[in-house]
């Protein structure tokens, strides 16, 4: 994975048998009418996924798919009960990014169009969130649909997922690296990133799984999102120093700004339930964001995550991913400006990563889904 996009320590064997047992649960049926629940889904498959399961993005690259892409579309197919979309999207994943085995290695992040013309993994590396969404969806859909294979492969990929993208940071314990390559850098320092740490996965793994690190990866999450936030506006990249601590990254493309990576941590936030561990703590940490917006009137597309100083109104994508945030935070002005907001500029319906945002901010909102406070999913269906 490299900076090129902008959106975005071993387990033990018995670990695995271990979230197994933790996942088991009851079949799901689909709805007696088959018509869907969720329209915004529907339309979402329409205009990003091809027949074969892949998630075409809208960026420059010709429309490249990203692992990050197939993830959240895992998740958003098993909100929407949505099996037979889960399973294409599943088996073009594994078959293409996974070189056809995901029990063997981790998904590729970047998939397209070749410099020589052909298609295929442009950048074999991974993307430690991508991994950590689609091991928690395959591990629910087994949960929920009953099918054991989901979670197999859920266990065997969190297991991967500890002991390739994780390091034991002196200060901060073990810690998700944002791919197994290239965020190590000289002289005792990390580049890490805070919206690759959705709490609720974090519960949900330390929750599902005995072995002790995702529970110091819990506390370590919270520190890179605080440590990455110090005066409460999150930056998408932060570098921390063993012997410093958190340091602005004055050297990536965002040098130090909160833009389209950390849009997700507000929204992350705002997802977790009302008792789960540590949401107090990031609303508080995160409420200047708050306050921002309801005295704007309006989101920053970027924000100098020292200064405060902004660039100016970000795309609208970024008001429906603050909903649930707002609305966690309580600061009603703020969530009635963002609410009034969508409604005088909508979402433009072939911007891929403000239809992305949307499905999870305003499925949020709605209640098409929720999480528990040990992050298991709850939907509108009923298994």
């Amino acid at each position: 994975m490299t900076d090129s996009i902008r959106r975005r320590t071993a387990l033990q064997a018995g670990a695995g048998a271990a979230l197994l047992s933790c996942l088991a649960g009851a079949q799901a049926q689909p709805t007696s009418t088959g018509r869907s629940a969720w329209p915004a889904w529907d339309t979402f498959k329409v205009q990003f996924i091809n027949e074969g399961g892949r998630v075409v993005s809208d960026d420059d690259g010709g429309g490249q798919t990203y692992s990050e892409g197939q993830a959240y579309a895992l998740f958003f197919a098993l909100v929407a009960n949505d099996r037979p979309m889960f399973d294409k999207l599943l088996r073009w994943t594994e078959n293409n990014l996974c070189d056809g085995d995901m029990t063997a290695r981790l998904p590729a992040w970047l998939w397209g169009k070749r410099p020589d013309g052909n298609w295929g993994v442009i950048d074999s590396n991974a993307a430690s969130d991508a991994d950590l969404w689609i091991a928690y969806a395959l591990g629910e859909a087994g949960r929920l649909w009953n099918e054991r294979s989901y979670r197999a492969l859920a266990a065997l990929l969190a297991a991967r997922v500890l002991r390739e993208e994780t390091a034991d940071i002196p200060g901060l314990g073990p810690t998700l690296l944002p791919a197994p390559k290239g965020f190590v850098q000289p002289n005792g320092r990390w580049r890490l990133n805070a919206s690759y740490m959705p709490m609720h996965l974090m519960h949900w793994l330390a929750a599902s799984d005995l072995d002790p690190q995702w529970k110091k990866l819990v506390d370590s999450s919270i520190k890179v999102i605080q440590g990455s936030s110090p005066k409460g506006f999150t930056a998408d990249w932060t570098v921390y120093d063993a012997k410093q601590g958190f340091l602005v990254d004055t050297e990536g493309k965002e040098k130090g700004q909160g833009t389209y990576n950390a849009i997700r941590v507000y929204l992350w936030a705002g997802v977790m339930h009302a008792e789960a561990p540590g949401r107090k703590v990031l609303l508080d940490t995160l409420a200047p964001m708050a306050r921002y917006v309801r005295d704007q009137g309006y989101p920053p597309e970027s924000i100098d995550i020292l200064t405060g100083q902004a660039s100016g109104p970000a795309p609208s994508g970024f008001s429906v991913a603050l909903l649930p945030f707002l609305r966690a935070a309580g600061d009603d002005k703020a969530l009635q400006s963002q609410r009034m907001r969508l409604e005088a500029r909508p979402l433009r319906p072939k911007a891929y990563y403000e239809q992305v945002l949307a499905l999870f901010g305003q499925g949020a909102f709605d209640g098409q889904y929720r999480f528990t406070a040990a992050g298991q999913l709850m939907a509108r269906w009923k298994p």
